[in-house]
């Protein structure tokens, strides 16, 4: 048995094969182009991705050295980025070029910042289930944002496609929309009575209040008319598409997933001492999806609102469970940010291509050697240097896209081990960002105590220790460290019916690793003072704006 997972994220498509118990096969990476015409606009082309997509389908058959007839379902994922198709599925701009190419506004685009903080100002009844504050990274305030702005491409647009329905759509020819990314990112209320095959209902109200009511008179023809929960089968591969991907057509394709929900698939279900988590478990563990950004998601049976973090979900990522997201803007993007932009940044990068390592590699070595003579733990590197990470808003818990970042403590130094100790700091006060959403969740009724994380981050010593020492948790790393990609997998398998559900082939297919424990002592206690000083460095900030008047 072999299922394909095809995961678009912010800058790739991958695909990846795996077997019934959640082995890698093979793995295939492409290249996925972006426009960024100005600040805060992030654009780019569906051709583009579904072309990148069939490359990485091929190149992981490749690898696998497998037959495209022993693929027996597909799963699909990726950003929760809007895409415009015309009456005949062509692209529609979304660029004030007028470039149809250009027809996908992505994720982290915030241009739309006035229009939700518009949708804010309603108080409309549904933003209960985004944490009360709608964000510019969600699809109503982009929809809204093109009718005033764009309003030939909102006219001539005859879908409205988050980019994992799209994926699904191409592949299938139907237009089934995803409960994942409708209740997410759509506003959609999937715990409530549904129409004809939908489970769930858009709430027409809130359209009309936010100035979107022609959605709502058309009966959300264009934002999706049938919503079904994730790992069914929406039908069979097309011929057209199996040729662009190298398959087989007829094969079943499954009911997509936003790419940090399949991460959670693929994460939640790893079990512990040859034990698969029951519903208990669940409610204790909190998925850590890393990449560019981080989300942070957990499950439980009840519903939990809590301001500045998104959902409750019903059913949004484990079927049957509420989900309650957290999440931080610029994770990946932030070290990296960090990195380049210092003076030492490019002089380390090509000394890591010399010597066939990453950059990453060579900083946390010499931070190695900064601590061999350092009375305190290594953490305690940035007794002094400290770093509020909001250089691209807050995502969660503030809920603030208008917070910047802040640096404190630097010193008239261009030396590689002052880069060394900023990108500490740096991965410091992600993980702090992190314990903040953990004990905002805690403190509304949740237990989280376990983090099973994937992404890049956790391939790095560093992040995982700062991780797991800031939160007081423990950090379960997956066997499989691609968990987005086999999350979309495990959507396929169970649309081919192979798994009783989704959660059967979770069980089936998670597979834990290493579980890690938190330092206690001074490192602890060190991380306690770190977390004062994270809080008041955003009270300083707000005292700033306060007396500057911004």
């Amino acid at each position: 048995m072999v299922y394909l997972g095809i995961d678009v994220g912010t800058g790739s498509a991958r695909a990846g094969l795996f077997d019934g118990r959640g082995k890698m096969l093979g793995m295939g990476v492409e290249p996925i182009r972006t426009w960024r015409p100005q600040e805060d606009f992030v654009e780019q082309s569906s051709s583009n991705i579904w072309r990148a997509c069939g490359e990485a389908v091929h190149a992981a058959l490749s690898q696998a050295a497998l037959d495209a007839g022993q693929v027996r379902g597909i799963g699909c994922d990726a950003t929760c980025s809007l895409v415009l198709l015309d009456a005949e599925d062509k692209p529609v701009s979304v660029a004030l070029e007028g470039d149809d190419e250009r027809n996908v506004i992505v994720w982290m685009d915030h241009r739309a910042a006035a229009q939700a903080a518009r949708i804010n100002a309603s108080g409309h009844e549904v933003l209960r289930y985004v944490g009360g504050v709608m964000s510019p990274e969600m699809q109503s305030p982009k929809l809204l944002w093109l009718k005033e702005n764009l309003p030939g491409s909102f006219a001539r647009a005859r879908r409205f496609l988050d980019l994992p329905d799209f994926l699904s759509f191409r592949a299938t020819g139907r237009d089934t929309r995803s409960l994942c990314t409708t209740v997410c990112k759509w506003t959609y209320l999937g715990h409530e009575q549904g129409e004809g095959e939908s489970v769930g209902r858009f709430d027409p109200g809130f359209f009309h209040a936010v100035g979107l009511g022609e959605l709502a008179e058309e009966r959300f023809a264009r934002i999706g008319r049938r919503v079904r929960p994730m790992g069914e089968p929406v039908g069979g591969l097309l011929p057209r598409a199996a040729a662009e991907l190298g398959l087989v057509a007829g094969i079943p394709v499954a009911v997509s997933i936003i790419d940090a929900h399949a991460g959670g698939i693929g994460l939640l279900g790893a079990p512990l001492d040859g034990r698969a988590p029951g519903e208990d478990e669940l409610e204790e563990r909190l998925a850590l999806i890393g990449g560019t950004s981080s989300c942070h998601m957990a499950v439980s049976r009840t519903p939990r609102f809590i301001d500045g973090l998104w959902g409750p979900y019903f059913s949004a990522m484990v079927p049957g469970l509420w989900l309650t997201e957290g999440g931080q803007s610029a994770t990946g993007a932030l070290i990296d940010h960090v990195i380049a932009s210092h003076c030492r940044g490019a002089e380390l990068e090509e000394e890591a291509r010399r010597e066939g390592a990453t950059v990453y590699d060579l900083l946390n070595a010499r931070l190695e050697r900064l601590a061999s003579g350092l009375d305190a733990p290594p953490a305690a590197l940035t007794r002094r240097l400290h770093v509020l990470p909001y250089f691209h808003g807050n995502r969660s818990p503030r809920a603030n896209p208008d917070l910047r970042g802040m640096i404190s403590g630097l010193k008239l130094s261009d030396s590689a081990d002052s880069l060394a100790l900023l990108y500490l700091a740096a991965i410091q006060a992600i993980a702090h960002g992190t314990r903040h959403i953990i004990d905002v969740m805690n403190a509304q009724g949740l237990r989280i105590r376990e983090l099973v994380a994937c992404g890049g981050g956790t391939r790095n010593p560093i992040f995982v220790r700062e991780h797991k020492d800031v939160t007081g948790c423990r950090v379960i790393l997956p066997r499989e460290p691609e968990a987005v990609l086999l999350g979309a997998a495990i959507l396929g398998a169970a649309a081919t019916r192979d798994f009783d559900s989704v959660l059967s082939a979770m069980r089936a297919m998670c597979q834990s690793d290493r579980v890690l424990l938190p330092e206690r002592g001074a490192t602890a206690r060190y991380h306690e003072q770190k977390h004062q000083v994270f809080q008041r460095m955003y009270q300083d900030f707000l005292a700033y704006d306060r007396i500057i008047g911004a």
